[in-house]
């Protein structure tokens, strides 16, 4: 069963910028609205695109390096990276359709 990777300061590097597959990167906070309407699509994908690409959270809060190196001003935002370098971007709750048309179309 596919699972999202709760990602951190420590794995970030292996689990995302040396990742064989597409990642695709939830940065969210506990207390985002918006991000907890998005959190049932973006655990619906991990599931769906197991074994094609990954999905992994960012908490701004524990992660705010990460957020930073990634210019992350609003949340949530997700970020597609592929060879290790981010390839697209979405800013703010999107429906599920928009976020696996841009994930099918790295793939």
């Amino acid at each position: 069963m596919g699972k999202e990777i709760r990602l951190t300061e420590e794995n970030f590097k292996r689990e995302v910028l040396e990742s064989p597959v597409p990642v695709l990167v939830d940065f969210w906070a506990t207390w985002c609205g918006p991000c907890r309407m998005i959190a049932p699509a973006v655990e619906a994908i991990a599931v769906e695109y197991e074994g094609r690409a990954k999905v992994g959270k960012v908490n701004t809060e524990e992660a705010m390096s990460i957020a930073g190196e990634y210019g992350i001003v609003s949340i949530p935002t997700l970020i597609i990276f592929k060879g290790g370098k981010p390839v697209d971007q979405i800013v703010g709750a999107v429906s599920k359709d928009v976020i696996t048309a841009k994930l099918d179309a790295v793939l």
